[in-house]
């Protein structure tokens, strides 16, 4: 992911912003916004800053030159609305999560996510991150809509060697994966 990489970008998120507006701003929300004044049109002017500033640690697949997939990534203290979630992560600010999947339809069954998340550990990896986190939704019966599924799902996380770490009685799932530096 490069700054010149937005157009892709735009073109992959539609009009919808990935879905509802969102524009992958979700988690970076600040304490006291009203995610109804921002989600749109806001939340892409501000989402196009940072990525063109080359303030979004994010992976981009593509296929024949077209954007099929998104991966959202960072230190955790890059997306405050994590921070201050139940979400029982890591105690460390440093570490990164993974926060957001965007696999249009038309892409979805094709290994497009798995791809993703390969790359995204060695982003984390080569960016110097020592633990990589996944909150992915509960599946109940093997099904879950795709649209509330940004997050990731247990599998998905468990193929990339990610384990589950979740407290007991949490309600939010914790995957995570420890990650050595490449040997040279």
């Amino acid at each position: 992911m490069t700054p010149a990489d937005w157009p892709d970008v735009e073109r992959l998120f539609g009009a919808n912003g990935a879905c509802g507006g969102c524009w992958c701003m979700t988690w970076r929300t600040e304490r006291g916004v009203d995610w109804d004044a921002v989600k749109g049109p806001t939340n892409k002017r501000r989402f196009k800053r940072l990525v063109t500033s080359g303030g979004v640690a994010a992976c981009l697949a593509r296929v024949d030159g077209e954007p099929v997939g998104w991966c959202c990534l960072g230190p955790r203290r890059d997306f405050p609305r994590l921070e201050r979630s139940r979400i029982p992560t890591s105690a460390d600010a440093d570490d990164w999560a993974v926060v957001c999947f965007y696999v249009p339809a038309s892409q979805r069954g094709r290994g497009v996510a798995r791809h993703l998340l390969a790359a995204a550990v060695d982003l984390a990896r080569d960016s110097g991150a020592r633990v990589l986190e996944g909150y992915p939704v509960r599946v109940k019966d093997g099904a879950y809509p795709a649209t509330f599924a940004f997050v990731g799902v247990p599998r998905l996380f468990e193929r990339c060697r990610f384990r589950d770490v979740t407290p007991p009685g949490a309600r939010r799932l914790v995957y995570q994966r420890r990650l050595r530096p490449r040997r040279a």
